[in-house]
């Protein structure tokens, strides 16, 4: 596995410093070569814009600077990670922003790392690769 995709709120700790990772996890994060979703910035923003996230600075800044410092590159949305995430096999929930990470995931063949309940259920059941931030 070359890829480790970030979930959402992991990239927001991973930036403003939060202490929720593992040691090993947070190794593990700075030797793979790390993604997120093309629907992370916009959750970041749409978090902010409804008031559930605080951030140090504009939201469109605080994710150039977010992606740039730490060397994480943005997974295009591409038509087959758009299909894909309506055609999750298995049971899922409806969250858009967490089917397209669990999509984006399964696309890459990477490692999903997480501390949202219903991917890691959705990971033992075998649908996707996914491992607790914590």
């Amino acid at each position: 596995m070359s890829f480790v995709l970030l979930d959402t709120h992991v990239l927001v700790w991973l930036m403003q410093g939060i202490d929720r990772l593992s040691p090993a996890k947070r190794e593990l994060i700075q030797q793979a070569a790390d993604r997120v979703a093309a629907i992370t910035p916009w959750e970041i923003a749409m978090l902010t814009a409804k008031g559930r996230l605080a951030l140090p600075m504009d939201v469109g800044e605080w994710i150039y600077a977010a992606v740039h410092s730490l060397g994480i590159a943005v997974v295009p949305l591409s038509p087959e990670i758009s299909v894909a995430s309506n055609r999750l096999p298995g049971e899922f929930h409806a969250d858009p922003a967490d089917r397209m990470i669990v999509a984006t995931a399964r696309h890459l063949n990477a490692l999903l790392v997480t501390e949202d309940n219903a991917i890691l259920v959705y990971a033992q059941a075998g649908y996707v690769q996914a491992v607790s931030a914590g």
